[in-house]
């Protein structure tokens, strides 16, 4: 599973408070997961040459992405992978978190 470092993930312009959950404690996160193999944590703005180095037979993204939207998910399918969007939890965000937080 690839996770964006924090630098990387303040770069996609999420704001200067974001990550607020560290890199390391995201990663340590999914690696208990028991259908995660692996975490790999990458500094690029897009995970596509994570993708075509490690080649998963699984390549998950957020429903909110649209199929063609998916980096990878070509390349994923290409050599007889899949692309899995999973559903998004109505109102369970970490945006809708700080917005909480703040008071909005």
């Amino acid at each position: 599973m690839g996770v964006n470092r924090d630098a990387s993930a303040r770069r996609l312009g999420k704001g200067p408070d974001r990550p607020v959950v560290s890199e390391a404690e995201r990663a340590r996160v999914l690696a208990a997961l028991a259908a995660v193999d692996c975490v790999v944590l990458f500094d690029e703005d897009t995970p596509l040459e994570l993708i075509r180095r490690l080649r998963p037979d699984v390549l998950v993204k957020g429903a909110d992405y649209a199929p063609a939207a998916i980096v990878g998910g070509k390349e994923v399918e290409g050599w007889g992978g899949r692309v899995v969007r999973v559903p998004l939890v109505k109102d369970k965000s970490t945006t809708n978190l700080l917005a909480k937080l703040r008071g909005r």
